[in-house]
């Protein structure tokens, strides 16, 4: 069993940078969450679906933890090591990637270019630069629908999922900055109103999960297009791509103020059904407090990182910055458990939701509220990393 309790008190005393005084002089006897889920995650511990077991997937999610746990770098190379090696385990020096087939046209398997970016500006290695052309290539032929919106995969034809939009706009936002690709930038500012355009909910200022342009989908609003419910962690990968894509898109962009306010009348409505006693948020966001429903892990993560960003970066006014904190806080108290050995668990999140396929999700609130549960899932542990960053919590 490792003993790493000096490595937090150390990282702790360099990163502590609070807007408070007071809560410095408190705070620099304490872990960084982020180093802690980052000991945990490289520690194996049977409750992490960790990268290495079994059979190794190619997939956005590992791929954003790590990018979370590489932004602890600085701190000890093996955090940068992570990332890097799980990259290279599917990359070959010619820009091939195992486990990406174009032929699919999944959204999330182009999530994994944005630590290829990372990696090519930090490495230099011509074979990250390929294998970003491999996924910008995907992209350019990825099926549309006919308003323009990219499908979120072949089988899932004239769809939208707000999901999709943090597993392609940030990387190509990167993409575009790195290599002098202005054109991106457009596609990827459209993409963002698009989807906010026909998942949005006047009546809360919501977004449901999804929109089928064909109305075909029995999840589907015949009128509308629009799934049924607001799904958390959906809301969350989309606020997590607007703060994403605004942090490199060009100030004098034609489209940066409105996804600025897109981010402001989202954030707001999302304040509306934050839970009153601990500041969560619930899977399915609208319902609160009813029947199985539950405050979920992931989703208020998002939201708290994207909070603290927002502000930070004045896109929200500063107030949001606060309530990230509080929210953090609240987040480690309520879901948040540690071992005698200084390992942690994240609790309450949900392992996966989509919409229809084989066999088919009917995306119904029962369907929401019944989802497995997962303890330390990626999606849950990465999205809290960078948060906790954000914070120097």
């Amino acid at each position: 069993m490792r003993a790493f309790s000096i490595i937090f008190l150390i990282v702790a005393l360099i990163g502590c940078n609070s807007k408070n005084t007071k809560q410095d002089s408190a705070k620099t006897t304490e872990p960084l969450w982020s180093v802690k889920f980052a000991e945990t995650v490289l520690h194996e511990a049977d409750s992490l679906i960790y990268y290495k077991r079994d059979n190794p997937k190619f997939e956005y999610d590992f791929a954003f933890l790590g990018d979370a746990i590489y932004k602890l770098k600085d701190i000890d190379p093996k955090y940068g090591a992570y990332l890097k090696d799980y990259i290279d385990y599917f990359l070959h020096e010619d820009g091939e990637i195992d486990g990406h087939k174009l032929s699919d046209y999944n959204i999330d398997r182009v999530r994994p270019g944005n630590s290829m970016v990372t990696l090519y500006q930090d490495y230099g290695d011509e074979k990250y630069r390929l294998g970003i052309e491999t996924l910008v290539e995907q992209m350019k032929s990825q099926p549309r629908t006919n308003s323009g919106g990219f499908w979120h995969k072949k089988i899932y034809p004239y769809q939208m999922w707000l999901d999709g939009l943090y597993m392609a706009s940030p990387f190509l936002a990167r993409y575009a900055k790195e290599f002098d690709q202005p054109q991106w930038f457009d596609e990827v500012t459209f993409q963002l109103q698009e989807v906010y355009k026909h998942t949005l909910d006047e009546k809360t200022g919501l977004v449901y999960h999804a929109w089928d342009e064909s109305r075909e989908q029995r999840w589907s609003n015949k009128e509308t297009g629009q799934s049924k419910h607001f799904w958390s962690r959906a809301t969350g990968w989309y606020m997590m791509a607007l703060v994403d894509v605004l942090e490199n898109l060009p100030e004098d962009h034609k489209d940066r103020e409105a996804l600025i306010s897109i981010l402001n009348d989202l954030s707001e409505a999302i304040l509306k059904v934050q839970d009153e006693e601990t500041g969560l948020w619930y899977q399915v966001m609208d319902r609160g407090g009813e029947d199985r429903n539950y405050l979920e892990a992931s989703g208020s993560a998002m939201f708290i990182y994207a909070f603290a960003k927002g502000a930070k970066n004045n896109w929200l006014q500063q107030d949001y910055f606060d309530i990230a904190d509080k929210a953090f806080d609240s987040l480690v108290e309520n879901l948040v458990t540690e071992d005698e050995n200084g390992f942690v668990t994240l609790t309450n999140t949900c392992g996966s939701c989509g919409l229809g396929g084989n066999p088919y999700r009917e995306a119904d609130y029962n369907y929401y509220v019944t989802e497995k549960k997962v303890d330390n899932d990626q999606k849950g542990v990465a999205p809290l990393i960078v948060a906790a960053i954000e914070l120097n919590k």
